[in-house]
């Protein structure tokens, strides 16, 4: 998996894939990836990215030229052609661009708080991808023309504004590269927050008694069953008070099976 990030200030990106498990995940071939400098595309000597919004308007944007050089230099090619453009170099010898599909060096994500939002579904379909170019913002925006001619997908992170596209981008790649083959033990993933449509039961590790709590003696007990009952009781029961727009949707589309179902309606009516 290849991530390519496209952002004015790289080192963000840079500083993250050198820490933790991602950087043993890049020294084990697992995961690559490229920072671009957008600043490097800008013509003019002080690499300038960005100006004012036609129409009138607070901030400004950033500009069409240095991103979509930028965007080519990872490998995006344009979504279609308008009359007078050139044909995009990476688009193959028919100098056609593509109509359909991702661009060479990867599917084209823009970090944007009007994007479709990002989840664990869709962390699991990037996951999947063999490598994703990851567009960043910055003050206002871009320019719409970069996103109507070469991204695939616009993605918000969640209901706020941020700052800082690079920031979202991390988001984005650290939900989605935990998900690649051989990067975590499979058994790690399989009981995690949204993994079956729940949230995560409650962990303790030692000491037993820490301030006058004790460990619940169901997890001291070593009856195994009875620990899966009582983990995924406590899963519903979270779930339920902190997200039960997950237990509706999951009843709904029929995600959970009879267990768990009984379950919930056995607290739901003492609730």
């Amino acid at each position: 998996m290849k991530y390519t990030v496209l952002a004015l200030f790289p080192e963000i990106i840079d500083a993250y894939f050198k820490n933790s498990i991602m950087a043993k995940a890049v020294e084990r071939g697992i995961i690559a990836y490229r920072s671009i400098n957008i600043r490097d595309f800008a013509f003019d000597k002080h690499h300038t990215c960005d100006d004012a919004p036609y129409g009138g308007g607070a901030g400004m944007l950033m500009l069409a030229e240095p991103l979509g050089r930028a965007l080519e230099a990872a490998g995006a090619c344009k979504r279609f052609l308008h009359a007078g453009a050139e044909p995009c170099s990476r688009a193959g010898t028919a100098g056609k661009a593509r109509a359909s599909g991702v661009s060479a060096g990867g599917r084209v994500i823009y970090l944007s708080p009007s994007g479709r939002p990002f989840c664990q579904a869709l962390a699991r379909e990037f996951a999947g991808e063999e490598s994703l170019i990851l567009l960043c913002g910055r003050y206002e925006g871009i320019d719409q023309r970069i996103i109507d001619l070469y991204v695939d997908d616009e993605v918000s992170v969640g209901d706020y504004v941020l700052s800082s596209g690079e920031v979202a981008a991390l988001s984005i790649i650290d939900a989605s590269y935990r998900l690649v083959d051989q990067v975590i033990k499979a058994e790690s993933l399989e009981e995690e927050s949204f993994s079956g449509g729940l949230l995560e039961y409650p962990q303790y590790t030692r000491p037993e008694v820490y301030d006058t709590i004790q460990v619940p003696e169901v997890l001291l007990s070593g009856h195994h069953e009875h620990i899966r009952r009582w983990r995924l009781e406590k899963q519903i029961e979270k779930t339920l008070a902190v997200r039960p727009d997950l237990i509706r949707r999951g009843l709904e589309t029929g995600l959970f099976n009879d267990e768990t179902c009984k379950i919930i309606h056995s607290i739901e009516g003492i609730s």
